[in-house]
Formats: structure tokens, sequence, C-alpha cells
């Protein structure tokens, strides 16, 4: 492995560029590396592993059973790129993917505070998951933060929550948050589960696959782990953070009670959805999956998107874990180096078999998962008009309401033009499906009705300073000079 430290050590043109260091991106740049093709794998974090393996190679958390065996296997994927000629570059920002004049692709990418476009003739977006927002009053206050964020600084720096932390939401992390930081001794006094009851009929027809897939002994491990220590409370239909200059409890609606739970910490989390801002902004197509009820880029079977020569492989292109991630990452490396020439069909094919059948497997019973983490209606569109929606511009869910009721507005890319809810740093992610769930309930549609934002360039913060410094491009002097 080629490590790449400043912008300047990027080589250009590469046959294959890479966004993206979890598992599916780990796994996809080995496998066209191992093929002998140049490769550039770029990540925003400083190691790699992504959210699932994140710091897996640095973290200070030294007792393997406080974050369980596997996330250890993590390891194993930074091993095999090692061992391989691709280029890694951490901490690099991709704030821009175009079709470029040589029918590749140009990609704009920012690393220690310089930016620099560079040309690849395929991409592999593995940009992964990121959490559902989770809006709730009250949940922009200091000691309110999500699941994952909590999960960041533990793996990273081996940090917990101070004092009375209480977790809430719905979905497997719940249950696997809440073991790794009982177990690395965080004072949890308890996990607050929204789930609704109603789930488990639409979830019934699935049931048979899950209790056949790898997910039964992983989930019943998990519970019975979670349950035996820590003060589980079931069918939450309300939250609300309180507090003045920080939280200081939650309260909790359940079986028509309310109830105020004193706490330093309260950690959110409604499951996760796939981190579309690149590959919308590239253009690729996407749709309204109904059943992990979420946005996601449209592919195929090789996880090629709608524009041809950029594959999406991993959580990015619909949420499957982990494991599934790394297969569907060898897969959409294996089209790549096919649509290369350096594959024929029937090699490629080959090469991809023993990875779709493991694929098969790690997915079933997926369906059922999904089905029953759906979260509530009233998490996914607030109620109260107060609760912050955007973070960015501060819009609330009533002025959202109000708008898309009496200024007639259909959509969150017109909802932007008054609002301007999507336009802030996060360019959407925190807001985005929660602005598309209130327009679609005030409407009476469907959030596929309703649509999604129309991302560009740059899909992530770049200063003046460096697009102002980059390299002019050939185009760009010939324009000058004509």
């Amino acid at each position: 492995m080629i490590a790449i430290n400043a912008i300047d050590q990027l080589a250009e043109p590469y046959d294959i560029a890479i966004v993206g260091a979890g598992p599916a991106g780990l796994a996809a740049a080995a496998r066209a590396a191992e093929l002998g093709l140049s490769v550039l794998l770029a990540d925003e974090n400083p190691a790699p592993g992504g959210q699932i393996y994140r710091a897996v190679t640095t973290t200070p958390v030294a007792k393997r059973d406080v974050l369980g065996e596997d996330y250890w296997k993590g390891g194993a994927l930074v091993e095999r790129l090692t061992k391989t000629t691709a280029s890694y570059a951490p901490g690099c920002t991709v704030w821009s993917v175009a079709p470029d004049e040589e029918g590749g692709f140009e990609l704009g990418l920012s690393l220690g505070g310089r930016a620099r476009l560079i040309s690849a003739g395929q991409i592999i977006l593995a940009t992964g998951a990121q959490e559902r927002p989770f809006p709730i009053p009250g949940w922009t206050l200091p000691g309110v933060m999500t699941a994952g964020a909590a999960q960041i600084a533990l793996k990273s720096s081996g940090l917990v929550p101070s004092g009375r932390t209480v977790i809430a939401g719905c979905g497997p992390l719940l249950y696997l948050l809440a073991g790794q930081l009982a177990a690395a001794g965080a004072d949890i006094v308890a996990v607050l589960d929204t789930t609704p009851r109603r789930n488990w009929l639409s979830a019934l027809p699935a049931l048979p696959d899950f209790l056949r897939s790898p997910y039964l002994a992983k989930g019943l491990k998990l519970m019975a782990a979670a349950r035996g220590k820590l003060s589980f409370r079931t069918g939450v239909t309300a939250l609300a953070a309180q507090g003045a200059d920080k939280v200081t409890g939650v309260t909790v609606t359940r079986g028509g009670k309310t109830e105020t739970i004193a706490c330093d910490a309260l950690l959110l989390h409604h499951g996760v959805i796939p981190g579309i801002n690149l590959s919308n902004a590239a253009g690729c197509a996407q749709h309204f999956d109904t059943v992990q009820h979420c946005w996601t880029p449209t592919v195929d079977d090789w996880f090629a998107s709608s524009i041809p020569g950029i594959a999406i492989a991993g959580d990015g292109a619909g949420i499957g874990g982990a494991e599934s991630a790394a297969l569907r990452g060898e897969i959409a490396a294996l089209d790549a180096v096919r649509r290369l020439g350096h594959l024929t069909e029937g090699q490629r094919d080959s090469h991809a078999a023993p990875a779709r059948a493991e694929l098969a497997r790690s997915l079933r019973g997926r369906r059922f998962l999904d089905l029953l983490y759906r979260p509530a209606e009233t998490f996914l569109a607030p109620p109260a008009n107060e609760t912050i929606i955007c973070r960015c511009e501060e819009v609330t869910a009533g002025q959202i309401r109000d708008t898309a009721s009496r200024l007639g507005v259909t959509g969150p890319n017109q909802m932007k033009a008054f609002l301007r809810c999507g336009m802030g740093p996060c360019q959407g992610r925190l807001c985005g499906p929660t602005v598309v769930e209130l327009i679609a309930q005030v409407h009476g549609v469907s959030p596929a009705d309703t649509g999604y934002y129309r991302l560009r360039p740059p899909v992530k913060p770049i200063t003046l300073a460096e697009l102002a410094a980059l390299p002019p491009s050939e185009a760009a002097v010939k324009a000058v000079v004509r």
C-alpha cells in the first residue's frame, strides 16, 4: 500500500478511484489492486475502517470484548490492502465527481488544506451509511448526540459519556452500543426502545428467512447481554430532551403515561440509511426504498449506477451490514476491472461467484430487520411544531408545515428557496429525510412522490482559497486563449 499524505503525492490518472475506506472500499481497492490496476482509495478519516471498523488499527480500546469480536474482523480487510500497491489517502475529502473529456471522470479532492483535480477511468463510491435523522424537542441541547457519535468517541479515543446516560431509539445498533458502552464503564440508566409494536405484524412474513440467517444468533446474543445488565423500557411513543444550557433529563411517554428520567447525556438512534450525497451530486439515479424507508441509489446486479463508469458499493447502495458491504465492494471492483478491459465477462463471473454466494447468505433475514425496526411515523415526521429540523439554518417543523401548506410547496428543492433548509454545511444530511416526510405528510402523498434534494458539488465544505488555488484545467486555458 502506498500512503498518500500530501496532495502533490497523488498520481494522475488512476484506473479506479474509490471513495470511502470502510469495508466496501477496502475490499474493492484490494481486489482491483490485486488484479494489477492502479487504484486510489480516498477517505476523510485519519485511519481506515469506516464507521463499523472505525480506528480498528489505532483504537486505544485494548480489551477485545468491549467492542466485540465482529469489530476486530476489520483488521483483516486493512491487512489485505496493505499487501497491495493501492494508493491510500487518509484525511482526504472528495467533494466532486464529474465526467471528463476523455470518457473517464474528474474528481475534486482536498487534503491538508489544498485542493486538486485528478482523473480516473472508473469510480466506486463506498460512502457507507449515515444515521437516520431523529429530531425531537431539545435534540440540539449540549449533551444530546447520536449513538453513532458516541461510538466514534469510544472507538477512536476510548471515551464514554460522563454521568447518567440514556440511550433512545430503535434498531440492532441500540443493543450493540448499549453493550459496548456498558462494558467500557458508562453509567447507562435506561435504554428506551421506540420500536412500534405493530411492526411485528408487517415483519412476520419475513421471519422464516431471518430464522435461517446469521443475524439470529448475533441478535439473540446482543439482546441477552444488554437486557441482562441494563434497564430497558419498550413501547416508547414520544421523547423530549429537557434542559436549558445542557440536557438534564428526557421526558418519555409510554403506555399513555409520561415520566422524566434525569440524565447528563442522551444518545439518539433510529437506524441507518445510505449516505447518498456524493452519488446524488454525481447525477446517479435514486429511488425511494419502501422497505428500508429511505432514498437509495439505483444499481444493477454488479452495483453499477445509472451513470456508466460509476459503481456504488456497500451500505451507500442499501443497508446490509459490514459483512455484505465488503462482499459488494469485491463484486463492484470485479465489474469495474472488466469494464476497463482487464477481465472478460466469464472471468469476472468466475471470480465473483464465491462472493455472490456469501452475499446471499449474509443478506438472508435483512428484510425482517428492516421491517421490524422501521421508525414510527411520529418520529419520522415530528408532531411538535417547535422541533428544529434543519440544524444548520434552525428551521422548525412548524415552519416547514406552514410553508408546504400555505405556499403550496410540494418538494424539498422548492422548500430551499423559502427556508434555506438543506443549504447549510451538512448539505441536507441531517434534515433531508425529515423535510421530505413533513412535506409528504402535509400533502397526503408518499416520500417517493415528494422527491429528494438535487445536490450539486461541492458536496463537502471547501474553502475559497482551495478553489482559487486549483490549477486551471486545459479547457479553461483554451477558453482564455481563444
